[in-house]
Parts: structure tokens; C-alpha cells; sequence
């Protein structure tokens, strides 16, 4: 008898990261944002997210080990609750201290626990659901993730703009709440695994046999992660900074910017939304060895961003460019996600599903430091000429993008 995809558990997972992943979009769309209109410098705001990235990528391999060898419910249990406390803290200090070193641990925290909890939820499927679901799980997943990502920020905006940070804090402190005790009535089937030697030494051999499997038995997926990285670095990093920056201090939108903002990051997450769905929906027709295709398309929709500021001075129509180009960006790259995540969860084995997995999400997370503090720097140095930032992120991801077509093809 078939498997069904929503069985009891699966269904509980995905209400709990519906809730959860709304608190997480809300947070990091006001935290950063707040930081920037009270000092309106975009190499603050890029440094201070560069080093947010630092703990996610030291703690993804960590997470993945823990959940090969943890129950994954626990996990995620236990990363909720301590996310809604480090909010807590943080409202309860923020009048009371330097509040851009405040807004940096607390932002390094967030991110350390969200690199810690992927890897659980993302190794957590191959136990819930069939390998024929898997492309579907993923896109499900994928989906939740862009469609908190859409309503957060266009939420998280409206509070913030008429009400300041404080009601953003209360809601996502209620929303890891509720997602914890959600999780709190799932069942993940689990089978401990034997440790050899001191905690230490079992980090240094789970995290040496993932890259093994990557190096020598997949060694394609490592040079597609290589591609990763540079996109990571040249064309995310690009959007992270930029979107925030032009809209809220170079577009002359009024008192209106941060709430077209979080429209904006709300038109971001519908491209993942759409993109979701479009991978789901056409599973079955979708090649792993045309992924590339996808990335050449998301680089391409760059140039009319870096066109339209060159061309244009209204703030509007700017803003208009950039959104609907994002929009593109996030359809495609969120189909060639779901794609590489469903073929690596195929093709690796249970044991090692979620130390893999952090592994390639460690190493795809590397370069975003570096590109968020590089964007930032530059945005800051060629004020009034940003379409030429823009225009060399764009010639660079394209041509990243055209060197990935042929390791696709290997697939």
C-alpha cells in the first residue's frame, strides 16, 4: 500500500514550521531594519549581518550531526523555546545598552539557532515520507518557508511602521511559543546511533565521513556547491543589501519606504512561494541536469535593476524594477533548491541525510558574510552611481552561472 504524503506527523511538522518560520521571517525583516533607520548606514547594516551569518555557518554541521544522532523532534522543540527566551532578552535590553552590539549578538543568536535547526527539519523527511514524496515534501517545505517569508515582512512592516519594534518582538515571541508546543505531539522515527569516543572525536568523524561522501562518492555536488558559493557571493549578497538600502535611503518613497519595503520583501518571498509550488507541481517534468538553466535565468534578471537606476530618477519606478525583478529571481532559484535538495536527500544514505545536508548548507552559507559586508562597503562608496554595483553583480553571477551548465549535465 502507497504511503500518503500529510500522514499524522508530516502534518505536524508542517503547521509547526508555518508558525515558526513567520516569527523567523518577521524578526529578521524589523531587527536589521530597525538597525538601519537609526543609523542609516548600509556598511553597518552589512557588516552587522556578515557577522549574524558567522554562527549559522559554524553551527549548520554541528545541527546536522546532532540530528543523525538526536531525536530531530527534540531538536526543534528545544531551538524553539530558547529562540522565543533570546527575544525576550533582547526587549528587555535594548534601552539599556549599546544597542548595535545588543542588535548583533541577538541577530549572531538567531541565526546560530536557525543554521541548528535546518538540518533537523530537512533530514526529518526522508523519515516521514516515501522517496517518491520527497520532491513533493520539499516543495511543501519550501513553500511554507516563502509563504512565511511573504507575510512576515509585510506584517512585521505594518506593525513596525505604526506601532515601532515592540509589538514585532511580542508576536514572534508567541509565534516560537506555539510552534514548540506543536512540535511537542510529533513522532520522528529515531535509532540512536553508536558513539565512539569523546564528543569531540565523534564531531571530527561524522563531519570527515560527509565530506568524504561528497569528495569521492558525489564529488559532482561539490563542485555544484562551489557554483553555490560564488552566487551566494555575488548575487544574494547583492539583494540582501541592496533591497533595504535603495528602498529605505535612496529611493525617494517618503514615509512611506519602510512599509513598501516590507511589501517588497513580501513580493521576494511570493517569487519562493510561486517557485515552491511550480517544483511541486511539476516534479516529475523538472531535470536535474537542466538546473543551470535556472541560475542562468535568475542572473539575468539582474540587469534591468542596474538599468532602471541608471536610467531612471523616479523612486517609484525603481522600486517597481527591483521588486518584480526579485520576484524572478526567487521563482527560479527556489525551483533549482527544491531540485538539488530532493536529489541529494535521494542519493544519500539515512545515516548520513542530515550531516550531508549541513554540510552543503554550511559551505553554500560561507560566502554570504563576506558578500553582505562587500555590498555594503560598495553601496557606501559609489552613492549615486549604485546601478554600477548592481550591473558588476550581475555580470559576475552570469558568468558563475554559465560555468554551472555543464557540471549540471553530469547529474
Amino acid at each position: 500500500m502507497k504511503q500518503k504524503l500529510f500522514t499524522k506527523d508530516f502534518t505536524l511538522v508542517v503547521i509547526g514550521q508555518i508558525i515558526s518560520l513567520f516569527g523567523n521571517a518577521t524578526l529578521r525583516f524589523a531587527l536589521p531594519l530597525y538597525l538601519l533607520n537609526l543609523t542609516g548606514s548600509s556598511a553597518l547594516y552589512g557588516t552587522v549581518i556578515a557577522c549574524a551569518f558567522i554562527p549559522a555557518i559554524l553551527l549548520s554541521p554541528v545541527g546536522g550531526i546532532i540530528a543523525d544522532r538526536l531525536n530531530k523532534r527534540n531538536i526543534m522543540v528545544t531551538l524553539d523555546f530558547f529562540t522565543a527566551a533570546v527575544i525576550l532578552i533582547f526587549f528587555l535590553l535594548m534601552d539599556k545598552g549599546n544597542l548595535t552590539a545588543l542588535l548583533t549578538i541577538t541577530l549572531m543568536l538567531l541565526y546560530g539557532i536557525a543554521g541548528a535547526y535546518q538540518p533537523s527539519v530537512q533530514a526529518a523527511i526522508p523519515s516521514l515520507v516515501n522517496q517518491g514524496h520527497f520532491m513533493a515534501a520539499n516543495s511543501i517545505i519550501n513553500t511554507i518557508s516563502s509563504f512565511a517569508a511573504l507575510t512576515g515582512p509585510v506584517l512585521g512592516g505594518i506593525l513596525y511602521s505604526a506601532f515601532g519594534i515592540t509589538p514585532v518582538l511580542w508576536l514572534c515571541i508567541l509565534c516560537f511559543v506555539l510552534s514548540a508546543v506543536m512540535e511537542l505531539f510529533i513522532h520522528i522515527p529515531f535509532q540512536k546511533q553508536d558513539r565512539d569516543g569523546s564528543i569531540l572525536k565523534t564531531v571530527r568523524t561524522d563531519f570527515a565521513e560527509s565530506i568524504r561522501f561528497i569528495r569521492k562518492d558525489k564529488p559532482v555536488i561539490g563542485k555544484a556547491l562551489l557554483a553555490a558559493c560564488g552566487i551566494n557571493l555575488f548575487l544574494s549578497s547583492m539583494i540582501i543589501v541592496a533591497m533595504p538600502y535603495l528602498i529605505t535611503e535612496v529611493f525617494d518613497l517618503g514615509v512611506q519606504a519602510n512599509r513598501l519595503y516590507g511589501f517588497a520583501q513580501g513580493a521576494l518571498a511570493a517569487g519562493g512561494l510561486t517557485g515552491g509550488i511550480c517544483a511541486g507541481v511539476y516534479a516529475h517534468r523538472l531535470s536535474i541536469q537542466k538546473a543551470g538553466n535556472l541560475i542562468i535565468i535568475s542572473a539575468l534578471a539582474v540587469f534591468p535593476i542596474s538599468a532602471a537606476l541608471l536610467l531612471f530618477s523616479s523612486g517609484m519606478i525603481n522600486y517597481l524594477v527591483i521588486t518584480l525583478c526579485c520576484f524572478a529571481i526567487m521563482v527560479f532559484s527556489t525551483i533549482f533548491t527544491v531540485q538539488m535538495m530532493s536529489f541529494i536527500q535521494a542519493e544519500t544514505p539515512q545515516h548520513l541525510v542530515g550531516k550531508v545536508i549541513s554540510v552543503i548548507l554550511t559551505v553554500a552559507m560561507c560566502a554570504q558574510p563576506l558578500g553582505n559586508a562587500l555590498y555594503g562597503v560598495l553601496f557606501e562608496l559609489c552613492r549615486g552611481a549604485e546601478y554600477a554595483v548592481v550591473l558588476f553583480s550581475g555580470i559576475v553571477s552570469l558568468l558563475i552561472a554559465l560555468r554551472t551548465v555543464n557540471i549540471f549535465k553530469k547529474f
